[in-house]
């Protein structure tokens, strides 16, 4: 097996929805905002090499939408979805599996292209590949509840049913990918999977949304898009430490400086041990 960062681009999102009831005062710390009070965050994805299967975890935000709705993430850098498959030796139809974590728009949104010009027909990003997502997010993001709907596009969405090549994971809590296993957790939103992958004696958990950055560490802060933080704070705290005791590496999506870091036990509760790039431990 083989991992692969596959940068997909920066955005910026609003510091306070990103640290929910934490003051500025403290988040900035670690996430320091601009005038307008947004935090730059990444979209970094990782693409696996086993055998003959290629496994793509998340594919960032596309390119479907208007420029309104990209003038509040303000995208930038030069990273892109195939431009990153590229310089790594791989093309968009050589992926066999693409694996959602969840279905909101900086996650899922690479997966589906619109038809040349025709914003009435999509076409799936990888054809050759199959999609994987829960049966029950699926339903939880196909009838969306009115907090979350504007994170649920239904041009990111819908296309993968219809193309034939959707498929769930299975509800025994099995996983479609060897080396990999599936935790789910409910707080940030319904049945958000992250992939524990089993990698040369050592564990690597792609943290999703459940920690989004280095800065999001500490219990409290819980991000405000979550839907039940309350619930975000239990699965924090037992992953945290599950984390902390077997010395997993937690693989950051959104963290713009930070690719890894390890964890350890504090008086102050478990707290940030090292971070370092994925490229130091392959």
């Amino acid at each position: 097996m083989n991992l692969h960062i596959i940068n997909t681009g920066f955005f910026k999102l609003d510091g306070g929805a990103m640290f929910g009831v934490v003051p500025k005062s403290l988040w900035q710390r670690t996430n320091p905002a601009d005038e307008n009070n947004m935090c730059t965050w990444t979209m970094r994805c990782l693409l696996i090499e086993d055998g003959d299967r290629l496994t793509l975890i998340d594919n960032g935000i596309g390119n479907k939408q208007d420029a309104r709705f990209f003038s509040h993430y303000y995208l930038h850098g030069n990273d892109s979805l195939d431009g990153s498959l590229k310089a790594k030796g791989f093309d968009r139809t050589d992926v066999s599996d693409m694996f959602l974590t969840h279905l909101h728009f900086d996650h899922c949104g690479g997966g589906v292209d619109y038809v040349g010009n025709d914003r009435d027909k999509f076409e799936l990003h990888f054809p050759n590949a199959k999609y994987w997502s829960h049966a029950d997010h699926w339903d939880w993001a196909t009838n969306p509840n009115p907090r979350e709907k504007a994170s649920f596009l239904k041009e990111n969405i819908l296309p993968m049913q219809e193309s034939g090549q959707l498929n769930f994971v299975p509800k025994d809590g099995g996983s479609p990918i060897d080396g990999v296993e599936i935790i789910t957790v409910d707080g940030h939103t319904d049945k958000m999977m992250l992939p524990k992958i089993s990698y040369k004696g050592k564990t690597i958990v792609f943290m999703a949304d459940l920690l989004p950055s280095v800065g999001h560490i500490p219990l409290p802060y819980v991000m405000g898009y979550d839907t039940r933080p309350l619930i975000t704070l239990k699965e924090k705290a037992a992953f945290l430490n599950q984390a902390a005791d077997e010395e997993y590496i937690l693989f950051f999506e959104h963290d713009s400086i930070n690719e890894c870091c390890t964890v350890k036990h504090t008086e102050k509760g478990v707290r940030l041990d090292q971070t370092f790039a994925l490229a130091e431990i392959l």
